[in-house]
Protein backbone atom coordinates (compact mmCIF):
# COMPACT_ATOMS: atom_id res chain seq x y z
CA UNK A 1 0.00 0.00 0.00
CA UNK A 2 2.68 2.60 0.94
CA UNK A 3 4.59 1.40 -2.38
CA UNK A 4 1.20 1.92 -4.32
CA UNK A 5 1.04 5.73 -2.82
CA UNK A 6 4.50 6.94 -3.16
CA UNK A 7 4.08 6.06 -7.06
CA UNK A 8 0.84 7.84 -7.30
CA UNK A 9 2.26 11.03 -5.67
CA UNK A 10 5.39 10.73 -7.68
CA UNK A 11 3.11 10.46 -10.61
CA UNK A 12 0.66 13.01 -9.62
CA UNK A 13 3.82 15.39 -8.62
CA UNK A 14 5.01 14.92 -11.94
CA UNK A 15 1.67 15.70 -14.12
CA UNK A 16 1.28 18.71 -11.70
CA UNK A 17 4.44 20.24 -12.47
CA UNK A 18 4.19 19.68 -16.40
CA UNK A 19 1.18 21.90 -16.21
CA UNK A 20 1.98 24.31 -13.40
CA UNK A 21 4.82 25.56 -16.07
CA UNK A 22 2.61 26.22 -18.85
CA UNK A 23 0.00 27.89 -17.01
CA UNK A 24 0.91 32.41 -17.11
CA UNK A 25 -1.46 35.06 -15.53
CA UNK A 26 -3.97 35.17 -18.45
CA UNK A 27 -4.73 31.41 -17.71
CA UNK A 28 -4.99 31.61 -14.11
CA UNK A 29 -8.42 30.92 -13.93
CA UNK A 30 -8.36 28.01 -15.89
CA UNK A 31 -5.33 26.69 -14.22
CA UNK A 32 -7.83 26.71 -10.83
CA UNK A 33 -10.72 25.31 -13.11
CA UNK A 34 -8.33 21.99 -13.75
CA UNK A 35 -7.32 21.86 -10.09
CA UNK A 36 -10.83 21.83 -9.13
CA UNK A 37 -11.60 18.99 -12.16
CA UNK A 38 -8.73 17.35 -10.85
CA UNK A 39 -9.93 16.94 -7.73
CA UNK A 40 -13.74 15.70 -8.87
CA UNK A 41 -11.69 12.98 -11.03
CA UNK A 42 -9.58 11.75 -7.59
CA UNK A 43 -13.00 11.66 -6.02
CA UNK A 44 -14.60 9.70 -8.35
CA UNK A 45 -11.66 7.12 -8.70
CA UNK A 46 -11.28 6.90 -4.46
CA UNK A 47 -15.20 5.88 -4.72
CA UNK A 48 -15.12 3.96 -7.26
CA UNK A 49 -11.66 1.68 -6.29
CA UNK A 50 -10.03 3.08 -3.38
CA UNK A 51 -12.87 3.06 -0.47
CA UNK A 52 -12.14 -0.24 0.94
CA UNK A 53 -8.17 0.91 1.51
CA UNK A 54 -10.05 2.95 3.92
CA UNK A 55 -11.09 0.21 6.03
CA UNK A 56 -7.74 -0.31 6.90
CA UNK A 57 -6.63 2.70 8.37
CA UNK A 58 -6.68 2.42 11.80
CA UNK A 59 -7.62 5.79 12.59
CA UNK A 60 -10.66 5.47 10.46
CA UNK A 61 -13.48 3.58 13.28
CA UNK A 62 -13.96 0.26 12.08
CA UNK A 63 -16.67 -1.44 12.46
CA UNK A 64 -19.11 -4.50 10.79
CA UNK A 65 -21.82 -2.52 10.78
CA UNK A 66 -20.05 0.04 8.07
CA UNK A 67 -21.03 -0.61 4.65
CA UNK A 68 -19.17 -0.10 1.59
CA UNK A 69 -21.41 2.93 0.43
CA UNK A 70 -19.78 4.39 3.79
CA UNK A 71 -16.44 3.97 3.20
CA UNK A 72 -17.27 5.44 -0.18
CA UNK A 73 -18.55 8.83 1.36
CA UNK A 74 -16.00 8.93 3.64
CA UNK A 75 -13.95 8.90 0.56
CA UNK A 76 -15.25 11.79 -1.08
CA UNK A 77 -15.72 13.77 2.10
CA UNK A 78 -11.71 13.39 2.73
CA UNK A 79 -11.14 14.48 -0.55
CA UNK A 80 -13.59 17.18 -1.37
CA UNK A 81 -12.60 18.95 2.49
CA UNK A 82 -8.95 19.24 1.28
CA UNK A 83 -10.12 20.64 -1.92
CA UNK A 84 -12.43 22.85 0.31
CA UNK A 85 -9.24 24.15 2.74
CA UNK A 86 -7.34 25.06 -0.08
CA UNK A 87 -9.88 27.33 -1.91
CA UNK A 88 -11.31 28.41 1.47
CA UNK A 89 -7.55 29.84 2.43
CA UNK A 90 -7.26 31.23 -0.96
CA UNK A 91 -9.96 33.16 -0.09
CA UNK A 92 -8.93 34.38 2.90
CA UNK A 93 -5.69 34.98 1.91
CA UNK A 94 -6.91 37.49 -1.18
CA UNK A 95 -9.30 39.76 1.00
CA UNK A 96 -8.59 43.66 0.02
CA UNK A 97 -6.48 42.87 -2.99
CA UNK A 98 -7.53 45.85 -5.21
CA UNK A 99 -4.73 46.47 -7.66
CA UNK A 100 -1.84 44.62 -9.58
CA UNK A 101 0.57 45.92 -7.37
CA UNK A 102 -0.28 44.18 -4.05
CA UNK A 103 1.96 41.03 -3.64
CA UNK A 104 -0.88 38.86 -3.34
CA UNK A 105 -2.02 39.74 -7.29
CA UNK A 106 1.40 37.54 -7.87
CA UNK A 107 0.06 34.81 -5.29
CA UNK A 108 -3.28 34.36 -7.26
CA UNK A 109 -1.69 34.39 -10.53
CA UNK A 110 1.85 32.42 -10.29
CA UNK A 111 3.51 29.73 -7.58
CA UNK A 112 1.66 26.83 -9.31
CA UNK A 113 3.99 24.26 -8.54
CA UNK A 114 3.92 25.45 -4.98
CA UNK A 115 -0.12 25.19 -5.07
CA UNK A 116 -0.11 21.95 -6.53
CA UNK A 117 2.17 20.34 -3.86
CA UNK A 118 0.16 22.46 -0.94
CA UNK A 119 -2.98 21.23 -2.35
CA UNK A 120 -1.97 17.28 -2.94
CA UNK A 121 -0.67 17.72 1.19
CA UNK A 122 -3.81 18.88 1.73
CA UNK A 123 -6.26 15.68 -0.06
CA UNK A 124 -3.57 13.51 2.11
CA UNK A 125 -3.71 14.91 4.89
CA UNK A 126 -7.01 14.74 5.28
CA UNK A 127 -7.02 11.09 5.00
CA UNK A 128 -5.46 10.88 8.96
CA UNK A 129 -8.92 12.42 10.85
CA UNK A 130 -10.98 10.77 12.62
CA UNK A 131 -14.43 10.20 10.86
CA UNK A 132 -15.89 12.21 13.42
CA UNK A 133 -14.62 15.10 11.44
CA UNK A 134 -15.85 14.25 8.67
CA UNK A 135 -19.06 13.71 9.95
CA UNK A 136 -19.20 16.96 10.75
CA UNK A 137 -17.74 18.39 7.31
CA UNK A 138 -20.72 16.38 5.35
CA UNK A 139 -23.56 17.87 7.38
CA UNK A 140 -21.69 21.57 6.91
CA UNK A 141 -21.76 20.49 3.43
CA UNK A 142 -24.96 20.16 2.83
CA UNK A 143 -25.89 24.32 3.80
CA UNK A 144 -22.72 24.87 1.72
CA UNK A 145 -23.92 23.24 -1.63
CA UNK A 146 -27.01 24.79 -0.75
CA UNK A 147 -25.38 28.33 -1.23
CA UNK A 148 -23.70 27.01 -4.18
CA UNK A 149 -27.03 26.13 -5.83
CA UNK A 150 -27.80 29.88 -4.97
CA UNK A 151 -24.96 31.09 -6.79
CA UNK A 152 -25.84 29.38 -9.62
CA UNK A 153 -29.47 31.06 -9.61
CA UNK A 154 -28.00 34.17 -9.47
CA UNK A 155 -25.86 33.97 -12.01
CA UNK A 156 -28.33 32.39 -14.30
CA UNK A 157 -30.28 35.61 -13.53
CA UNK A 158 -27.42 38.08 -14.31
CA UNK A 159 -26.81 35.97 -17.80
CA UNK A 160 -30.40 36.36 -18.73
CA UNK A 161 -30.29 40.04 -18.15
CA UNK A 162 -27.38 40.76 -19.43
CA UNK A 163 -28.54 38.89 -22.52
CA UNK A 164 -31.71 40.57 -23.04
CA UNK A 165 -29.87 44.39 -22.20
CA UNK A 166 -27.29 43.47 -25.20
CA UNK A 167 -29.71 42.66 -27.95
CA UNK A 168 -32.39 45.14 -27.09
CA UNK A 169 -29.39 47.96 -27.00
CA UNK A 170 -28.87 47.25 -30.67
CA UNK A 171 -32.07 48.53 -31.01
CA UNK A 172 -32.71 47.10 -34.67
CA UNK A 173 -35.93 45.06 -35.71
CA UNK A 174 -33.98 41.78 -36.57
CA UNK A 175 -32.86 41.29 -33.05
CA UNK A 176 -36.01 42.24 -31.30
CA UNK A 177 -37.45 39.29 -34.40
CA UNK A 178 -34.46 37.03 -32.70
CA UNK A 179 -35.56 37.98 -29.11
CA UNK A 180 -39.58 36.80 -29.71
CA UNK A 181 -37.90 33.62 -31.58
CA UNK A 182 -35.69 32.48 -29.06
CA UNK A 183 -37.97 33.67 -26.20
CA UNK A 184 -40.97 31.30 -27.89
CA UNK A 185 -38.63 28.27 -28.55
CA UNK A 186 -37.47 28.19 -25.03
CA UNK A 187 -41.27 28.14 -23.79
CA UNK A 188 -42.23 25.73 -26.39
CA UNK A 189 -39.24 23.55 -24.87
CA UNK A 190 -40.39 23.82 -21.62
CA UNK A 191 -44.18 23.17 -21.84
CA UNK A 192 -42.72 20.40 -24.34
CA UNK A 193 -40.57 18.84 -22.00
CA UNK A 194 -43.11 19.40 -19.01
CA UNK A 195 -45.65 17.28 -20.88
CA UNK A 196 -42.42 14.67 -21.12
CA UNK A 197 -42.38 14.62 -17.65
CA UNK A 198 -45.68 13.27 -17.30
CA UNK A 199 -45.14 10.40 -19.00
CA UNK A 200 -41.73 9.43 -17.44
CA UNK A 201 -42.62 9.95 -13.49
CA UNK A 202 -46.65 9.62 -13.39
CA UNK A 203 -46.88 5.70 -14.80
CA UNK A 204 -50.57 4.62 -15.15
CA UNK A 205 -51.50 2.35 -11.63
CA UNK A 206 -49.78 4.54 -9.53
CA UNK A 207 -50.39 7.33 -7.63
CA UNK A 208 -48.17 9.46 -8.06
CA UNK A 209 -49.72 12.88 -6.88
CA UNK A 210 -46.34 14.15 -5.34
CA UNK A 211 -44.45 13.99 -8.77
CA UNK A 212 -47.76 15.48 -10.54
CA UNK A 213 -47.53 18.74 -7.41
CA UNK A 214 -43.75 18.84 -9.01
CA UNK A 215 -44.39 19.08 -12.67
CA UNK A 216 -48.09 21.25 -12.74
CA UNK A 217 -46.24 23.45 -10.51
CA UNK A 218 -43.45 23.90 -12.84
CA UNK A 219 -45.59 24.71 -15.38
CA UNK A 220 -47.80 27.13 -13.43
CA UNK A 221 -44.81 28.81 -12.41
CA UNK A 222 -43.62 29.38 -16.29
CA UNK A 223 -46.97 30.67 -17.09
CA UNK A 224 -47.09 33.28 -14.09
CA UNK A 225 -43.21 34.38 -15.36
CA UNK A 226 -44.64 35.58 -18.86
CA UNK A 227 -47.84 37.09 -17.37
CA UNK A 228 -45.52 38.99 -14.81
CA UNK A 229 -42.79 39.83 -17.12
CA UNK A 230 -45.20 41.46 -19.72
CA UNK A 231 -47.41 43.27 -16.89
CA UNK A 232 -47.38 46.75 -18.15
CA UNK A 233 -45.91 48.27 -14.84
CA UNK A 234 -43.43 45.43 -14.56
CA UNK A 235 -41.74 46.81 -17.87
CA UNK A 236 -39.99 43.30 -18.11
CA UNK A 237 -38.92 41.04 -21.06
CA UNK A 238 -40.52 37.75 -22.34
CA UNK A 239 -36.67 36.78 -22.50
CA UNK A 240 -35.38 35.96 -19.13
CA UNK A 241 -38.71 34.70 -18.34
CA UNK A 242 -38.61 31.59 -21.02
CA UNK A 243 -35.28 30.81 -20.40
CA UNK A 244 -36.05 30.49 -16.15
CA UNK A 245 -38.53 28.63 -17.21
CA UNK A 246 -36.58 26.06 -19.35
CA UNK A 247 -34.26 25.86 -16.70
CA UNK A 248 -37.35 25.64 -14.02
CA UNK A 249 -38.35 22.53 -16.17
CA UNK A 250 -34.66 21.06 -16.04
CA UNK A 251 -34.07 21.21 -12.50
CA UNK A 252 -37.87 19.68 -11.96
CA UNK A 253 -36.39 16.73 -14.25
CA UNK A 254 -32.96 15.94 -12.42
CA UNK A 255 -34.79 16.45 -8.59
CA UNK A 256 -37.62 13.74 -10.28
CA UNK A 257 -34.97 11.18 -11.48
CA UNK A 258 -33.17 11.17 -8.29
CA UNK A 259 -35.97 9.68 -6.36
CA UNK A 260 -34.86 5.89 -5.24
CA UNK A 261 -34.65 3.53 -7.69
CA UNK A 262 -37.11 1.47 -5.94
CA UNK A 263 -40.33 4.37 -6.04
CA UNK A 264 -42.64 3.07 -8.36
CA UNK A 265 -43.23 6.48 -9.86
CA UNK A 266 -39.70 6.90 -11.00
CA UNK A 267 -39.99 6.63 -14.41
CA UNK A 268 -36.23 5.32 -14.56
CA UNK A 269 -36.89 2.50 -11.61
CA UNK A 270 -36.09 -0.10 -14.20
CA UNK A 271 -32.16 1.00 -14.07
CA UNK A 272 -31.52 -1.05 -10.86
CA UNK A 273 -27.61 -0.77 -11.61
CA UNK A 274 -25.49 1.48 -14.03
CA UNK A 275 -23.46 1.03 -16.72
CA UNK A 276 -19.91 2.07 -16.48
CA UNK A 277 -20.71 4.14 -19.53
CA UNK A 278 -23.73 6.22 -18.01
CA UNK A 279 -21.71 6.48 -15.11
CA UNK A 280 -18.92 8.13 -16.96
CA UNK A 281 -21.66 10.26 -18.86
CA UNK A 282 -23.46 11.27 -15.62
CA UNK A 283 -20.02 12.00 -14.09
CA UNK A 284 -18.92 14.21 -16.89
CA UNK A 285 -22.06 15.78 -17.14
CA UNK A 286 -21.24 16.68 -13.11
CA UNK A 287 -17.58 18.47 -13.77
CA UNK A 288 -18.84 20.38 -16.54
CA UNK A 289 -21.75 21.85 -14.97
CA UNK A 290 -19.71 22.88 -11.59
CA UNK A 291 -16.73 23.86 -13.28
CA UNK A 292 -18.72 26.32 -16.16
CA UNK A 293 -20.49 27.65 -12.77
CA UNK A 294 -17.59 28.44 -11.45
CA UNK A 295 -15.87 30.19 -14.27
CA UNK A 296 -19.20 31.95 -15.24
CA UNK A 297 -18.91 33.55 -11.58
CA UNK A 298 -15.27 34.46 -12.58
CA UNK A 299 -16.62 36.53 -15.27
CA UNK A 300 -19.60 38.04 -13.73
CA UNK A 301 -19.46 41.52 -13.82
CA UNK A 302 -22.23 42.01 -11.19
CA UNK A 303 -21.01 39.71 -8.30
CA UNK A 304 -16.92 40.04 -8.84
CA UNK A 305 -15.80 43.43 -10.17
CA UNK A 306 -14.66 45.62 -7.55
CA UNK A 307 -15.51 49.52 -7.60
CA UNK A 308 -12.11 50.34 -8.79
CA UNK A 309 -12.07 47.63 -11.32
CA UNK A 310 -11.83 48.94 -15.35
CA UNK A 311 -15.28 47.20 -16.01
CA UNK A 312 -16.40 48.95 -13.36
CA UNK A 313 -15.18 52.46 -14.41
CA UNK A 314 -16.91 52.24 -17.76
CA UNK A 315 -19.71 54.78 -17.56
CA UNK A 316 -16.98 57.28 -15.88
CA UNK A 317 -17.41 60.71 -17.76
CA UNK A 318 -14.20 61.26 -20.25
CA UNK A 319 -11.93 63.81 -19.57
CA UNK A 320 -10.60 66.50 -21.92
CA UNK A 321 -7.46 68.47 -22.76
CA UNK A 322 -4.74 69.12 -20.34
CA UNK A 323 -7.09 67.01 -17.92
CA UNK A 324 -6.71 64.21 -20.16
CA UNK A 325 -2.76 64.46 -20.44
CA UNK A 326 -2.84 64.89 -16.59
CA UNK A 327 -4.81 61.81 -15.96
CA UNK A 328 -2.66 59.67 -18.60
CA UNK A 329 0.48 60.69 -16.39
CA UNK A 330 -1.17 59.92 -13.31
CA UNK A 331 -2.85 56.46 -14.58
CA UNK A 332 0.74 55.24 -15.74
CA UNK A 333 2.27 56.04 -11.84
CA UNK A 334 -1.00 54.10 -10.29
CA UNK A 335 -1.50 50.44 -10.04
CA UNK A 336 -3.68 48.69 -12.27
CA UNK A 337 -6.92 47.67 -10.49
CA UNK A 338 -7.86 43.68 -10.49
CA UNK A 339 -10.73 43.09 -12.94
CA UNK A 340 -12.72 40.78 -10.43
CA UNK A 341 -12.72 40.10 -6.95
CA UNK A 342 -10.07 37.06 -5.80
CA UNK A 343 -11.73 36.21 -2.80
CA UNK A 344 -14.89 35.54 -4.35
CA UNK A 345 -13.86 33.58 -6.80
CA UNK A 346 -12.08 31.12 -4.63
CA UNK A 347 -14.93 31.19 -2.31
CA UNK A 348 -16.93 29.46 -5.43
CA UNK A 349 -14.59 27.21 -5.92
CA UNK A 350 -15.10 26.08 -1.72
CA UNK A 351 -18.25 26.05 -2.03
CA UNK A 352 -18.40 23.88 -5.60
CA UNK A 353 -16.17 21.38 -3.74
CA UNK A 354 -18.83 21.16 -0.86
CA UNK A 355 -21.60 20.78 -3.82
CA UNK A 356 -19.69 18.13 -6.14
CA UNK A 357 -19.01 16.20 -2.49
CA UNK A 358 -22.56 15.89 -1.88
CA UNK A 359 -23.55 14.47 -5.32
CA UNK A 360 -20.56 11.90 -5.89
CA UNK A 361 -22.21 11.06 -1.86
CA UNK A 362 -25.89 11.44 -2.24
CA UNK A 363 -26.19 14.02 0.18
CA UNK A 364 -24.19 11.19 2.39
CA UNK A 365 -26.79 8.87 1.81
CA UNK A 366 -25.95 5.14 2.44
CA UNK A 367 -29.07 3.74 1.80
CA UNK A 368 -28.57 3.85 -1.50
CA UNK A 369 -26.58 1.69 -4.24
CA UNK A 370 -22.96 2.71 -4.71
CA UNK A 371 -23.84 2.72 -8.63
CA UNK A 372 -26.06 5.16 -8.34
CA UNK A 373 -24.66 9.02 -8.34
CA UNK A 374 -27.17 11.64 -6.99
CA UNK A 375 -29.77 9.44 -5.83
CA UNK A 376 -31.82 10.23 -2.77
CA UNK A 377 -34.89 12.30 -1.37
CA UNK A 378 -32.38 14.36 -0.04
CA UNK A 379 -31.25 15.38 -3.22
CA UNK A 380 -34.98 15.62 -4.85
CA UNK A 381 -35.85 18.33 -2.15
CA UNK A 382 -32.60 19.86 -2.90
CA UNK A 383 -33.56 20.54 -5.82
CA UNK A 384 -37.65 21.13 -5.74
CA UNK A 385 -36.19 24.20 -3.41
CA UNK A 386 -33.68 25.27 -5.95
CA UNK A 387 -36.34 25.68 -7.89
CA UNK A 388 -38.73 27.41 -5.81
CA UNK A 389 -35.66 29.65 -4.78
CA UNK A 390 -35.22 29.89 -8.31
CA UNK A 391 -38.98 31.37 -9.31
CA UNK A 392 -38.75 33.50 -5.98
CA UNK A 393 -35.83 35.31 -7.17
CA UNK A 394 -36.52 36.30 -10.52
CA UNK A 395 -40.24 37.03 -9.20
CA UNK A 396 -38.38 39.31 -6.78
CA UNK A 397 -36.04 40.94 -9.79
CA UNK A 398 -39.13 42.30 -11.53
CA UNK A 399 -41.93 43.45 -8.62
CA UNK A 400 -38.92 45.22 -6.26
CA UNK A 401 -38.15 48.43 -8.44
CA UNK A 402 -42.01 48.40 -8.10
CA UNK A 403 -42.07 48.31 -4.33
CA UNK A 404 -38.92 49.92 -3.95
CA UNK A 405 -38.57 52.67 -6.87
CA UNK A 406 -36.16 55.41 -4.68
CA UNK A 407 -33.51 51.60 -4.63
CA UNK A 408 -31.63 50.73 -7.26
CA UNK A 409 -31.71 47.18 -8.36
Amino acid sequence: MSCLCSCCAASTCGLCSSLASGISSKSARLGYCGLFGLSLVVSWILREVGAPLLGKIPWITASETHTKEWYQVQAVLRVSMGNFLFFAVLALIMIGVKDRNDRRDGWHHGGWIAKMVIWLLLVILMFFLPDIVLTIYGDVSKFGAGLFLLVQVLILLDFTHSWNDAWVEKDEQKWYIALLAVSIGCYIAAFAFSGVLFIWFNPSGNDCGLNVFFIVMTMILAFAFAVIALHPTVNGSLLPASVISVYSAYVCYTALSSEPRNYACNGLHHSKAVSVSTLLLGMATTILSVLYSALRAGSSTTFLSPPSSPRAAEKKPLLEGKELEEGKEKKEKEAEPVSYSYTFFHLIFALASMYSAMLLSGWTDTSESSDLIDVGWTSVWVRICTEWVTAGLYVWSLVAPLLFPDREF
